[in-house]
């Protein structure tokens, strides 16, 4: 699955935070939900527009962005 279907990023949109397309909810307060304990079936019976598909794009953005991240190791 190719995240892009499914997140924007629009500075229009919660100052450019990357959000499931459509709506006003951003990756970032997914993840949180999903760090939080909630289920998937959680998140879809309280954002019915959300969809299994949206989670999971989420998840994968999340996961490419840490993949890229580069980490510098602090003093000697």
């Amino acid at each position: 699955m190719d995240w892009r279907e499914r997140i924007t990023v629009d500075p229009e949109v919660l100052m450019g935070k990357p959000v499931i397309r459509g709506t006003r909810l951003a990756v970032e307060f997914i993840i949180d939900l999903l760090s939080q304990g909630w289920s998937e079936e959680d998140i879809l019976r309280n954002y019915p527009g959300v969809t299994i598909e949206d989670i999971r794009a989420c998840l994968r953005y999340a996961q490419e962005v840490l993949s890229t991240e580069r980490v510098y190791p602090i003093g000697p």
